[in-house]
């Protein structure tokens, strides 16, 4: 059977940018035989304005029923005075959260075209591509005991707990060191071990694993010498793997390393099942853009490439997924850009027409 994808649009210009991820798999299925069962639904504002609610039951249903969500962006102004609760962004945390994803991997790759849009110097960034795998559901931003308490005398204290324990800690490492078997064969892991117990106990459970990934290398490093390092040397670097909040910071560091948001994928995992299969949810980095939604001057690059994360990852399809990023890097080198990418001498094209230059490459490799 045909794998299945469910497609959230969402807001902005989500549904531009996905628009443009339909023609591709419509492409893979007519031209390489690649067939997909997709379903598209409403999350964020697009379900809010229909629904009431930013995700519906039915929605999240469906989410764990297929084999994997691609999602577009959520939020905008029209939505900034409704409650914490119901506001679009809590569409997609109710979403991870109820499909167990608590991988997020942040690719950063420079295309060679790209190379003069980082704020780095060329020779620091031609030819880049690492990963951050970030522990995306513990951490900081959910432990416990949190929140503002009142001292009684005058003063106010604010609370966040970072707690981790062992079973988190084994299951994002056994993914960072699968990522790297894949990959360059070395995983760093980051932490600060040197001024926190739970880094202490994250260095101790990575270390353990190791031993099952001969193949792999594995360093440590402390978590702000890596920010340090990501500026200073970013190429040294394979797979990073490291908790929420530290994984928060690295990987917004990591994508203006590659100069453009617009370029840049993302995918969350869960747990793998019995036949090896995770629950996975595939969307940009950047967001919902309402100033430019309905203008057809959208970036759809990071979409696309969100899709070639899936093919690689939940379909195990790495050649497509490879063929797919070497027609968006024949676009790039013939000077086409969206207007995020603009630069003198190059020739600025829509969003559909982004999308069909890509379309153009992958029939002339096929």
């Amino acid at each position: 059977m045909a794998p299945s994808i469910l497609m959230l649009p969402g807001d902005g210009i989500g549904p531009e940018v996905m628009g443009e991820v339909r023609r591709v798999a419509d492409w893979f299925a007519d031209r390489r035989g690649l067939e997909f069962r997709i379903e598209e639904d409403l999350v964020g504002g697009a379900a809010i304005d229909a629904h009431g609610v930013p995700v519906t039951d039915a929605t999240v249903a469906k989410a764990k029923a297929v084999d994997a969500v691609l999602l577009g962006a959520v939020g905008g102004p029209k939505w900034d005075d409704l409650p914490f609760d119901v506001k679009p962004e809590r569409g997609l945390l109710r979403l991870r959260k109820e499909l167990g994803l608590f991988a997020n991997l942040r690719p950063a790759m420079v295309f060679d075209a790209l190379v003069s849009a980082s704020s780095l110097k060329p020779d620091l960034v031609e030819g880049l591509d690492i990963m951050i795998l970030r522990e995306l559901t513990g951490g900081v931003y959910f432990g416990e005991p949190r929140g503002i308490t009142e001292l009684g005398n005058g003063e106010r204290r604010g609370i966040n707990t970072q707690v981790y324990d062992t079973h988190e800690i084994v299951r994002i490492g056994r993914v960072g060191f699968e990522l790297a078997q894949k990959r360059g064969k070395k995983l760093c892991s980051v932490e600060k071990a040197n001024v926190m117990e739970s880094g202490v106990l994250w260095r101790e459970e990575i270390t353990k694993l190791a031993k099952d990934y001969p193949d792999v290398e594995l360093s440590h490093m402390y978590a702000d010498n890596c920010a340090m390092q990501l500026v200073r040397q970013p190429k040294q670097f394979d797979v990073i793997v490291t908790d929420n909040l530290f994984g928060d910071l690295l990987s917004d560091c990591a994508a203006m390393l590659t100069g453009s948001l617009g370029m840049l994928p993302s995918a969350s995992l869960g747990e793998a099942d019995a036949a090896g299969q995770r629950k996975a949810l595939y969307e940009p980095v950047h967001g919902s853009a309402p100033d430019i939604a309905g203008k057809g001057i959208a970036n759809p690059l990071a979409m696309i490439l969100s899709f070639a994360m899936m093919l690689r990852y939940s379909f195990d399809e790495p050649e497509e997924a490879q063929l797919l990023e070497r027609a968006i890097e024949r676009v790039l080198n013939k000077g086409l850009r969206t207007g995020d990418l603009m630069s003198p001498g190059m020739t600025q094209i829509s969003t559909q027409e982004m999308g069909q230059s890509i379309l153009v490459e992958l029939a002339a490799m096929q």
